[in-house]
């Protein structure tokens, strides 16, 4: 049986993921790292269970700790000619000392909104200090306001650069300089009239929008408790659970390990909404295994990138994306877990067929059944690690919050955790888990409070109805542009209007692949989701499928290359090179570029839209569609009974497409074109077989 081990798994992600590469810290700096991260966790999982404090404290609290902590582990420059050795005299137990400050004043600016809230009247030395309450301020801030404003902002920015690299900061530089001078804007139609620093800084650092808006609200209420959830859980088991649980469903099977692989991820993925985790989490068993039985290294680490980037859209958890969407929409978290329930079941069937006529193609085995172990062994050994899962997912489905569901689960984590006899986790453990969960958190709570920046900037400006116009109209252009170049058909094939709606769909579609080669899903998404809802609304496009349709296209750039850390982190572990291991797992991914066409053209797949939702639309849409994932991995792996042949792998592509596009008249169409094609496989087979059956024969002969 293999064992799982989630430090060594850890010490993998740490290796790869950027965003987890910390400066060492020992001594008694160390000591009070490790106090502060293990504190940090503690208090979120105790207020999730007894009560969250006012907005304002309870998000200042949380960003306190995340940028004190930025600050301490992470170091201005990891690489280039900046990077060198600070000079003793300026360093404070091995930290620099000009990041003591920095902590210390984003502790101080993330804290002045909780301590001036109520405003205050001080007399000291002869001096008078007042400041009204908040409310009496907002719109109209104190200088003190704008001081601690314009530090906060400089800081969030240099702490989201830190943990997240350039391309964020520099992009919400951008919305920044707009929102200041919109008047000098070139682009009539993004002209405005601007603001001043002032007027800034009151939206940008009061609550409700800005730094403390929904973004950081997320982050520090819902988020961080899965986060913590997921790194309790592993610890506490589950993981081995999971993996042992694969080796039964698929290790006998053809392709063996890579199927393990898949399913193996596709159950992380439930606890774990980062690709780059879930990927060194199993790929650290999988890929080796995969390696061992004859895949090449870069199709191995393209089949565990690919399967683990769907850790942000597998329900319940998936990733901090959902559950800011969930907010952004005013939805329940549960509606978009029965949302994203199908789709992602339709990311992995793609993986999945992909990779089992690819081990046909190369003619690979599963396990020896001696090698594998005994289902009732398993759940014997591993029932009780499913316990908190269960209570998270009951939790949640009986309407309480996403926190309260979180903190029964990391609960029901600790409980078994402590009396489960096969796999006991110590009290160290607990608290490794909770220092490891909160240093995971950094990064993104960064990115929350950052991002939050650029969704201040658009409620003050406007900005994302000016840009979903510029959107539809130049989709309307192409639009116009290709109805007139297929005027000259009898009949028309497209309207202008969903010709329209198509090239809207591949501008943003667009839009979040390119920029998602340097940002993290979570700041992709949101940025992309004020821009795309304007324009797509106007089209008719729900609102739950257009945020979703942005979700699985940022989704995408995780295993797009050039950047594409879930390949780099796979293709690492895999000894192969990372950019053919990102080529082949976005192959592997391709059901994440077909399906979001689908939820937009047939929202019924969603199943929680009523006014779109048929038990009859729900069938035809989800039945063709899984028929074209599944026809459309044949068309890449070239092979199914038979290899095949170059003409009819692009037909089955067309035919995959056509299937997967809603409507009876398209799907006519695909089955009329993949007739031949099974066809042909058939009659190729049977000759196969009648000439290897022929060779035995003539062998026994001689």
């Amino acid at each position: 049986m293999q064992r799982y081990d989630a430090a060594g798994a850890e010490q993998l992600e740490a290796k790869y993921d950027t965003e987890l590469q910390t400066r060492r810290v020992r001594g008694w700096t160390g000591g009070v790292v490790f106090v502060v991260l293990v504190t940090f966790a503690i208090y979120h999982y105790w207020t999730a269970g007894t009560g969250i404090p006012a907005d304002y404290w309870h998000m200042g609290i949380h960003l306190s700790g995340v940028l004190s902590m930025v600050f301490l582990l992470y170091p201005a420059w990891r690489s280039g000619p900046l990077k060198r050795q600070v000079p003793g005299m300026l360093t404070i137990g091995g930290v620099p000392a000009w990041d003591w400050l920095f902590a210390i004043t984003g502790i101080a600016c993330a804290l002045y909104i909780g301590a001036t809230w109520r405003g205050f009247d001080l007399q000291l030395i002869g001096f008078n200090w007042q400041l009204p309450e908040q409310a009496l301020r907002q719109g109209n801030p104190a200088p003190l306001d704008i001081v601690f404003g314009t530090v906060l902002i400089l800081l969030t920015l240099e702490a989201a650069r830190r943990a997240m690299g350039p391309v964020l900061p520099i992009i919400i530089g951008v919305f920044i300089a707009y929102a200041l001078f919109g008047p000098y804007v070139p682009l009539q139609i993004l002209a405005h009239p601007g603001v001043t620093w002032t007027q800034f800084v009151n939206n940008i650092y009061f609550p409700a929008e800005g730094i403390f808006g929904v973004t950081l609200w997320v982050v520090s209420t819902i988020v961080f408790h899965f986060v913590l959830f997921g790194t309790v859980a592993q610890r506490m088991g589950l993981g081995q659970f999971f993996i042992d649980l694969a080796l039964v469903a698929a290790g006998k099977y053809t392709g063996g390990p890579a199927k393990v692989s898949v399913i193996s991820s596709a159950f992380f993925g439930t606890i774990s909404g980062s690709s780059v985790a879930n990927t060194v989490s199993t790929g650290s068993l999988t890929i080796p295994n995969m390696k061992r039985m004859g895949y090449p290294g870069h199709f191995a680490g393209g089949v565990e990138a690919a399967a683990s980037a769907g850790g942000q859209i597998t329900p319940p958890i998936m990733g901090a994306a959902a559950f800011i969407m969930a907010e952004f929409l005013e939805l329940p978290y549960t509606t978009i877990v029965i949302a994203a329930a199908v789709p992602a079941l339709m990311h992995y069937l793609g993986v999945l067929t992909i990779v089992h006529f690819e081990a046909r193609r190369l003619g690979l085995k599963g396990y020896a059944a001696e090698d594998l172990p005994k289902l009732w062994e398993v759940f014997r050994r591993g029932w009780p690690t499913m316990i908190p899962l269960v209570v998270l997912i009951y939790v949640l489905f009986s309407g309480y919050t996403p926190y309260m569901a979180a903190f029964w689960g990391i609960t029901a984590c600790i409980a078994v955790g402590l009396v489960n006899p096969y796999h006991r986790m110590s009290l160290r453990d607990l608290v490794t888990a909770f220092e490891i969960g909160a240093k995971h958190a950094l990064a993104v709570g960064a990115a929350a409070a950052a991002v939050g920046i650029v969704v201040g900037v658009i409620n003050t400006t406007g900005v994302a109805f000016r840009l979903g116009f510029m959107v539809t109209a130049g989709a309307l252009d192409a639009a116009d542009f290709f109805h007139g170049l297929l005027a000259f058909l009898p009949f028309e094939l497209f309207a202008v209007s969903e010709m329209q709606l198509f090239f809207s769909l591949v501008f943003v579609a667009m839009a979040c692949v390119f920029m998602g080669a340097g940002l993290p899903t979570t700041a992709l998404y949101i940025m992309l989701a004020t821009v795309a809802q304007p324009a797509l609304a106007q089209l008719g496009v729900p609102a739950l499928a257009s945020h979703l349709f942005v979700l699985y296209y940022g989704v995408l750039s995780e295993i797009t290359p050039p950047v594409c850390t879930s390949a780099y982190a796979a293709g690492g572990i895999a000894g192969a090179n990372p950019f053919r291991t990102g080529i082949s797992a976005f192959g592997l991914g391709n059901a994440k570029v077909l399906v979001p066409m689908v939820f937009v053209y047939s929202p019924a797949i969603l199943i929680v839209l009523p006014e779109h939702f048929t038990w009859l639309a729900f069938i035809e849409t989800t039945a063709t569609c899984a028929l074209g994932i599944f026809t459309l991995g044949v068309a890449l792996a070239g092979y199914a009974l038979t290899t095949l042949p170059a003409p009819l792998r692009l037909a089955a592509a067309f035919a995959a497409i056509l299937l997967v596009a809603p409507g009876a008249t398209s799907d006519l169409y695909g089955l009329a074109l993949l007739l031949p094609i099974i066809l042909q496989q058939w009659w190729a087979h049977r000759r196969l077989m009648a000439a290897q059956l022929e060779a035995r024969s003539i062998g026994s002969q001689t």
